[in-house]
């Protein structure tokens, strides 16, 4: 499959989703290649026809070399530079699904115009997602104000030097496609991670025999949110056809009870998380940003901006990863309550048929819990100033609060998983059959973590069972 783009509105997450997860193919359109042929067209008269023209990193030098003008000769020079010099990040590479999203993202800025980059060039940075192993892309060191190292080592070897005209390298390594990808892929990951608690909370509501009338469909209006509704009727959904009697005659604790409420947030932050990405899909990020020609300016207009750093990327995480770490701490609540006999009013520890012991796993949980909370912490924008000698005085944020939401999610997956061996166990040692929604998750937990009679060592089972829900995320 290649997906055809034509204009920015064609770059949405869903086409994200399909060329950075899904490994699809992506080139440009007729109509996207003649903007493109016209756009550099008329760029190329505009910084030809006045020697006094001024445009940064074109008609000038990078950085703190901002101010000064560059001949003819000299622009010519800096365009065929050596494009890997601001390459400076190293260690852990960013997943092969990010470096393609990072391609995908920096076709936003090509595809109208306003990079006026060579259409030879452009086209190439399309084909990088044909086939075959992408750069890699560092995860770490990246703390300069914009994303010019990662974009170095992504971009540094395409083309010869020859190919490459003014302005050409800048539009490889200057906006943001970085802040753009690494909130796609949260947003991804996070809708997928959010089924999967809504199935494992629910799990946990029959498992725990807690009170329906916690998830009431009154509440779906008195409560006033429709994030919240979206959590009530998830949750209610995977109950259906339930047993309505026997159930526990008294409310369940405070971390039933809220479930949906803190569920209902995960929601919100990542429909907000969508939202942005969406946005930033489409927007173009680019410094100098070209303005293809129109009635009052027939050559176009270029001009700094402050494209290349995403603000919305950072806090969209952020929020993400906060809700993660509050959702694991409720299923730490739950699978710690679950095997006390004297609050759950099931068989202590949940033992089965011989002397097996769960209780271990409330240890772990309590180990994922908190790694999730300490991986969610806000990351401000950086109070240092990074290499620019005036120039480059706010770096990006970004790129760390992508891999602590990532550390986060990963934590309350684990989470996840040890709630649902639990829950499991809780049924088993009841002889209570699993909701019918729910019974093929039931049969895959208990594939990988069996039901326990006797006693055995589980924290292989338990990591196989993360790995498999980490799989569901990723996969």
């Amino acid at each position: 499959m290649t997906i055809t783009l034509n204009r920015r509105a064609d770059l949405t997450l869903d086409a994200y989703r399909r060329a950075a997860w899904g490994g699809e193919g992506v080139a440009f359109g007729s109509e996207a290649k003649a903007a493109m042929a016209r756009a550099r067209k008329a760029f190329d008269e505009l910084i030809e026809s006045d020697d006094k023209v001024f445009i940064y990193g074109v008609t000038s030098g990078y950085g703190h070399m901002a101010s000064k003008r560059l001949n003819r000769e000299e622009r010519k020079v800096q365009a065929r530079r050596m494009r890997g010099g601001s390459a400076t990040s190293w260690g852990e590479p960013l997943p092969e699904r990010v470096a393609r999203g990072i391609v995908f993202a920096r076709l936003t800025n090509f595809i109208e115009g306003h990079a006026a980059i060579s259409p030879k060039i452009g086209e190439a940075v399309a084909a990088m997602l044909g086939g075959g192993k992408l750069p890699e892309v560092p995860a770490l060191g990246n703390g300069c104000p914009g994303e010019i190292q990662a974009l170095g080592h992504l971009f540094r070897h395409l083309c010869k030097d020859e190919d490459f005209h003014e302005k050409d390298s800048l539009s490889l390594i200057n906006g943001s496609p970085c802040g753009t990808a690494l909130l796609a892929d949260g947003a991804v990951a996070a809708r997928r991670r959010l089924e999967l608690a809504t199935k494992i909370f629910a799990l946990s509501f029959e498992a725990f025999n807690a009170p329906l009338l916690h998830l009431d469909p009154a509440l779906d209006e008195i409560w006033e949110d429709p994030y919240e509704r979206e959590a009530l009727q998830g949750l209610r959904g995977y109950l259906e056809g339930v047993k309505t009697t026997d159930r526990r005659f008294y409310q369940a604790p405070v971390s039933w009870r809220i479930v949906p409420r803190i569920l209902g947030y995960a929601a919100r932050a990542t429909a907000q998380a969508e939202e942005c990405a969406a946005i930033s899909l489409k927007a173009v990020s680019d410094n100098p940003v070209y303005i293809p020609p129109t009635a009052e300016h027939p050559l176009g207009r270029v001009f700094s901006t402050g494209g290349y750093h995403n603000g919305k990327t950072g806090p969209c995480l952020d929020n993400l990863a906060a809700a993660w770490a509050d959702l694991a701490l409720l299923a730490d609540r739950h699978t710690d309550k679950m095997m006390n006999a004297s609050v759950s009013l099931l068989p202590a520890g949940l033992k089965g048929k011989g002397d097996g012991y769960m209780g271990g796993l409330a240890f772990a949980s309590a180990g994922f819990a908190e790694q999730a909370r300490l991986a969610a912490q806000r990351t401000f924008l950086p109070g240092m100033e990074s290499g620019g000698y005036g120039q480059n005085d706010v770096p990006v944020q970004y790129f760390l609060s992508w891999r602590k939401e990532v550390e986060a999610g990963w934590a309350f997956q684990n989470t996840l998983a040890l709630l649902a061996a639990v829950s499991s166990q809780a049924l088993y040692v009841t002889e209570r059959p699993a909701p019918g929604r729910l019974k093929d998750l039931v049969e895959e937990i208990r594939t990988l973590l069996p039901p326990v009679d006797d006693p055995r060592v589980l924290g292989e089972d338990a990591a196989a069972l993360g790995e498999r829900f980490d799989a569901k995320v990723y996969g």
